[in-house]
């Protein structure tokens, strides 16, 4: 496949497969250096456990999660991605993807730096910490508590979300007194708490993540090249009729969207229309 074949297979990918895909270049690069160099790319992205230690490398509260442990932990924290993202992002577009997401990495990382430094007998097992656990968790916890009544399979049995999300809390809850990456369990329940709240502020009506948009976004501009600077044009006022018309589409689009989300917060995705789910699904695609 040549250069050009495989970028434009990875621009169809959505946001959680591109994700997944960084993460496991990430895991094969770092496997190929500590065979082939003995060294780990990964010591300069990890995040410390000591306050000093992470004030030299701040990047390190997201870069974390980009790096894992092992073959079973890559695995199922992509698998957990692949099947939360699909459900995520069939309701929302890939910005606010991508704000739960590293926003629960963020505060996983910054539960399991104070965690550390308050109680540091508690995650003494822990020298630093890596995976995208956080994050994961985050994007589940959200969709469960945005949608708790939808039914999703698991194995044989139809169960509600809210269920599967309690599940995943508890298991973490219940193994920290055990010790054992106590750090990573902390983590995971930062990451569920952000979820949590992300998604029932969002009900409110309220999107907790529009400030961190403008941040990350504001990131990506500063390594963009090339920029050109679009001439200055004139603007002429004109077509009012046609822009209130324009106005009023949008308004009654956005409109039957929060209807059909309030239909899935009450009763599940599952008592959507199928013309309901596709125009939730082109909106989407649109935004």
């Amino acid at each position: 496949m040549t250069t050009g074949g495989i970028r434009y297979n990875f621009a169809r990918l959505n946001i959680a497969e591109k994700l997944i895909v960084f993460n496991v270049l990430v895991f094969v690069l770092d496997g190929l250096s500590r065979a082939l160099l003995d060294i780990s790319i990964s010591d300069w992205f990890h995040l410390p456990k000591d306050i000093m230690e992470f004030l030299g490398q701040p990047w390190s509260v997201v870069t974390y999660s980009f790096f894992h442990g092992g073959l079973g932990h890559i695995f199922w924290n992509m698998l957990m991605l692949y099947f939360t993202g699909r459900i995520f992002l069939n309701l929302f577009n890939s910005e606010r993807f991508i704000n739960v997401y590293f926003l629960g990495v963020i505060v996983g990382g910054i539960v399991f730096l104070l965690s550390y430094n308050l109680f540091p007998t508690l995650v003494q097992t822990n020298t630093a910490l890596i995976g995208a656990s956080a994050g994961v968790t985050a994007v589940l916890i959200f969709i469960c508590s945005y949608i708790p009544n939808q039914e999703v399979r698991v194995i044989f049995f139809n169960v509600k979300l809210w269920y599967v999300g309690a599940f995943f809390v508890l298991v973490d809850l219940i193994q920290i007194p055990y010790g054992g990456n106590v750090g990573g369990r902390l983590a995971h329940l930062g990451g569920a708490f952000l979820g949590y709240l992300y998604a029932r502020q969002l009900l409110k009506g309220q999107d907790i993540g529009l400030g961190f948009t403008k941040v990350w976004k504001g990131v990506l501009d500063l390594f963009k090249v090339n920029k050109r600077k679009a001439p200055l044009k004139t603007v002429y006022k004109k077509n009012t009729s046609r822009n209130k018309s324009v106005n009023y589409e949008k308004e009654v689009r956005q409109k039957k969207i929060d209807t059909i989300l309030d239909k899935i917060s009450k009763s599940g995705y599952e008592s959507l229309s199928k013309a309901e789910k596709d125009f939730l699904f082109k909106a989407g695609k649109e935004d």
